[in-house]
Formats: C-alpha cells, sequence, structure tokens
C-alpha cells in the first residue's frame, strides 16, 4: 500500500507543481496569480477541493484493487467478438459518476410517485372520484385495458406535449368578443418540451437525493418487515405454523382450481380496484385506527388464540425420523502364501468388470471397519453392522459377473477365471467348498464346455447398517 500511495502523490505533485521547483520569471507570475485568487477565494478553495477529492478517489481505487479480488480481470485475447454483456468492474469513481447521473434523472420517478400519493389520498377529490371510474370501466369491461397504453400515449404525452408547444393565450389579454377559447392555429408559439437532467448542486439535484434518501430507506424497513412478518412462516423455523399455511394453500389451490369457473371475478376486481382507494380516505383512515384501538386487538387476540389451538390439535410433528440403509463392503486380497489377507473397507464391491478394475485402480475406502463413517447430515441408528446374508441378490441387483457367490457360511463373493482367459457368469457354492476340490471344479455356462474354474485373487461380502436423519440445532 505504500508503494501505490507513493506514487499517486507524486503524480499528483507532478501534475500541480511545487513552489521550489518553480523558476523566477514563474514566481513573478505568481504573485499576479495570487492577487487573482485572492479576489476569486472562493472558487479557488472548491478547485482545491476538487482536487483533492481526486487524489483520494485514485487513492481508494488502489486500494480497493488490492484488497477486493476483481472477477473477469484475465480476459482471453483470442476473444474476437467482445461478450455485449459484460460490466465493468468496481470502481468507485463510476460509481460515483454512476450516482450523480442517476440522481439527476429520478425526479420524474418521485414526481410521478407524488402524483399517485396525491390521488390516493384524496387530496384532490375530483381526480381520485375520476380514476376509480375508469378503474370501474376496466373491470367490468377486461377488454378496455388493452386501449389503456393507446389512451396514455395520447392524453399523457402527446396531448400535453403539443399543448406546450402551442400554448393557449394568457387570461384576460383578449376581449371578451375574441375569448373564443382555446385554438391550435398557428405556428409553434415555444420550444418543445424536452426533460433535461437537473444540474449538479441545484435544488432539484438535492431534492433527488433527499428523495432518494428516503426511498432506501422505506425499502429498506419494507424488506426488514417482510423478512419479520412472512419469513417464518415460510422457512419452516414454525414448523407447526408453516405446516398450517401449507395445508390451508394447498387446500386452497385445490378448491379454487375447481370452483374458479363459477367465481364473479369482474365484481371481485371491482372491489379489489376499490378498497384499496376508499380505505386511503381521511375519514375512513380514522374511524379504523378508532376501531382497531377499541376492538381490534380483542379480535386478533382471539384469532390468533384459536389459530395456535388448531395448531396444537391437529398438526403432529412428532413423527420418526427418516431412516436409510447404507452398505460397506469388505475387501480381501490373497497374499502370495495363498491366505486372504484383509485390504479395505470400499463402499463399491469392486467387481472384474467394474471400472477401477478395468483402469486398474486400486479400491477406494478406509482400512479398518470403525472408520466408516455415516453420509454427510445422518447419524448411526444402529450400534453395529450386519452382514447381508442375500449375497445372490446384490450380485444380481449390480449384473455383477465372473465371480463365484457363497450362498450359505461367511457369504463371500468370489472372483473366478477360467483356463481359457474368458470370464464366466455367476457359481452358486451351496456350502462351504475345500480349495483343491474347487480347483477341479467344472462348468459349462455361457459357452457350454466344460472348463476348470479357479478363485482369483479377490473376494469381498456385503455389510449393511441403518441411518437416521441428524436434527440440526436451531441457531
Amino acid at each position: 500500500m505504500d508503494d501505490f500511495t507513493t506514487e499517486i502523490i507524486a503524480s499528483a505533485e507532478g501534475a500541480t507543481g511545487t513552489k521550489d521547483s518553480l523558476q523566477p520569471s514563474q514566481r513573478q507570475d505568481d504573485k499576479y496569480h495570487q492577487q487573482q485568487e485572492g479576489q476569486k477565494k472562493g472558487w479557488g478553495g472548491l478547485t482545491a477541493l476538487r482536487d483533492r477529492t481526486s487524489i483520494q478517489d485514485r487513492l481508494v481505487d488502489r486500494l480497493l484493487q488490492q484488497v477486493m479480488p476483481i472477477d473477469g480481470s484475465v480476459q482471453d485475447n483470442n476473444e474476437a467478438v467482445p461478450n455485449p454483456f459484460e460490466r465493468p468492474n468496481f470502481n468507485l469513481t463510476i460509481m460515483s459518476n454512476n450516482f450523480r447521473r442517476f440522481n439527476s434523472r429520478i425526479g420524474v420517478v418521485f414526481r410521478f410517485q407524488e402524483k399517485v400519493e396525491a390521488l390516493l389520498s384524496w387530496q384532490t377529490t375530483s381526480h381520485t372520484v375520476s380514476y376509480l371510474a375508469i378503474l370501474t370501466f376496466v373491470c367490468l369491461d377486461p377488454y378496455l385495458l388493452a386501449a389503456l397504453p393507446i389512451a396514455f400515449l395520447v392524453f399523457g404525452i402527446l396531448v400535453p406535449g403539443f399543448v406546450a408547444r402551442h400554448p393557449a393565450p394568457p387570461k384576460g389579454t383578449l376581449s371578451s368578443e375574441q375569448s373564443i377559447g382555446y385554438s391550435p392555429a398557428g405556428p409553434p408559439l415555444a420550444p418543445a418540451a424536452t426533460p433535461k437532467p437537473a444540474k449538479e448542486l441545484s435544488m432539484d439535484f438535492v431534492r433527488n437525493a433527499r428523495d432518494l434518501q428516503n426511498q432506501m430507506g422505506d425499502f429498506s424497513n419494507g424488506y426488514d418487515k417482510v423478512v419479520e412478518l412472512l419469513v417464518p412462516i415460510a422457512n419452516f423455523s414454525n414448523e407447526a405454523l408453516s405446516s398450517t399455511v401449507f395445508l390451508f394453500a394447498f387446500v386452497g389451490g385445490i378448491a379454487m382450481m375447481l370452483a374458479a369457473h363459477m367465481l364473479p371475478w369482474r365484481l371481485i376486481f371491482l372491489v379489489a380496484a376499490w378498497t384499496p382507494v376508499v380505505l386511503c380516505h381521511p375519514a375512513v383512515t380514522r374511524l379504523l385506527h378508532q376501531a382497531r384501538q377499541n376492538q381490534g386487538k380483542a379480535q386478533e387476540t382471539l384469532a390468533r388464540t384459536w389459530l395456535d389451538g388448531w395448531i396444537a390439535d391437529d398438526v403432529i410433528l412428532d413423527s420418526a425420523p427418516e431412516t436409510r440403509e447404507v452398505e460397506i463392503f469388505e475387501l480381501q486380497r490373497k497374499s502370495a502364501a495363498g491366505e486372504w489377507e484383509p485390504w479395505v473397507f470400499s463402499p463399491n464391491p469392486y467387481d472384474p468388470l467394474s471400472q477401477a478394475r478395468i483402469t486398474g485402480d486400486r479400491p477406494k475406502g478406509t482400512r479398518f471397519f470403525e472408520d466408516v463413517m455415516p453420509p454427510s447430515a445422518w447419524e448411526w441408528s444402529e450400534k453395529k453392522w450386519a452382514l447381508d446374508l442375500w449375497s445372490r441378490e446384490w450380485v444380481e441387483e449390480r449384473i455383477i459377473t465372473g465371480v463365484e457367490v457363497e450362498t450359505e457360511g461367511e457369504r463371500w463373493v468370489y472372483d473366478i477365471w477360467s483356463e481359457k482367459g474368458d470370464r464366466t457368469g455367476v457359481i452358486d457354492t451351496p456350502e462351504p467348498v475345500q480349495s483343491k476340490d474347487m480347483a477341479m471344479r467344472q462348468t459349462s455356462w455361457e459357452e457350454g464346455e466344460d472348463a476348470i474354474e479357479r478363485r482369483g485373487d479377490w473376494r469381498r461380502r456385503r455389510w449393511v447398517r441403518l441411518v437416521k436423519r441428524k436434527a440440526t440445532p436451531e441457531s
């Protein structure tokens, strides 16, 4: 950080110049400039403040580049066509510039919001009644909704734009004989009304910043209120309440699918459109506030008591946790002396035609039984592992060939191979067989010819154990 800080300060000093580096003639000029600056002290202070701010911005940019990881900083030089959706990385200068531009142009949105608030709060009764009349026509005849954008374009944009270029004469400037009303005849009398961004540090700019500040606060408060009221209902932090909401929503969805065609939708939309406007009337607002203070809290408490009682009686959440069966394969390998040695406990049987055997990979797993762990988010439901006595079933489920299956005894599944070098099918060994008898055993499996089958170097058997869902402690 010291290196690029020194670099920035040095570059700033090189750009503005220092007093020691000036020539004598330049110093005489400085006296004249100082007199000029004395006359324009206010503007000189603003210039110095702007230069200082520029240095601070550059310093913060370099600091952020050192601290923050920038995604997409490495680009492919072979890329011929640039990505049109690529956005610049975080930059303090760009963010400041974009904020000023945005704040200069956001005034139209706030003015529209003020008009909507005035309309809904009944500040001008005639305007609100006209709005309700339009809503009534649209709700009773929904096809008029398609004409609303066109009507807004004509009466909200084109007509005001035309009137701005052809203004009416001021009242009282014409005699009574000539006062025949508005007339659009004649050439344009005024320039076209073009919205312009507010100038920086003007009253409109400051007013937009104030409104933007308040809107950010309103959004944050609304977001927090939604998280406080709705999220606990939907995220099953209170499982009984969320289950009740799910039940009501599911039943309501089925009822709507069956009875939606019988509902008077035009009347419903009409009531839904009128209700918020009527509730915003000052007289209605006062009545609702008084009613809530007198009886609203008691009714709310009664409804909550009934809901809590219904949840406690009808919602059952004490069911047993979900259980599953997990498996592990005990693999053993034949040593040079011909004895079987424990090798590994693997999640795969490592059969002769498995991918690991074909590619020559070693079996993966743990060496000791105690090191086998349950899956993530699960815990053991039983204390011990149990040997799977139905060894032929899991062999057939996996379509494993080239093995010999013990259906009695220790239930080992051996690799087998023939002297021809062909892997054969599955051989059942109903009882333990001596190795010398097994070496001479003959079978005709797939090719219909007798061949001497011998056990391979690997054998495995399957162990199973139950696991159950682990309850996550509430934070």
